[in-house]
């Protein structure tokens, strides 16, 4: 995938990358048990990138060279999805904004 169709992908992911913001910094117990096991995943993939050479955002590292996604957030976003199915997601986008709405 080149890096326009991954950046191209990243804005249509905008709102799984806020969740995994969100989610990196108001820590939740059961987020970060599942966002474990998905980094412990990412890690062992051959598409873990250390170095960033593949990063949609430079400087992001460690990302994922197949859809360029910063992995400390992507693997704490619950609506987020392995690219190449190592692991799924727990709700679709919709069902995680009806989430979060009633939160507010």
């Amino acid at each position: 995938m080149s890096r326009l169709n991954k950046l191209i992908g990243a804005f249509g992911n905008l709102p799984s990358i806020m969740e995994g913001i969100k989610n990196r910094v108001f820590t939740n117990k059961e987020v970060e048990e599942i966002a474990k096991i998905r980094w412990d995943i990412c890690t062992r993939c051959r598409n873990f990138d250390t170095v960033g050479t593949t990063c949609v955002v430079p400087g992001t590292a460690p990302c994922c060279s197949d859809c360029g996604c910063i992995l400390n957030l992507k693997v704490r976003s619950m609506s987020a999805s392995c690219p190449i199915g190592e692991w799924n997601a727990f709700m679709d986008e919709e069902t995680e904004k009806k989430l979060k709405d009633s939160l507010e």
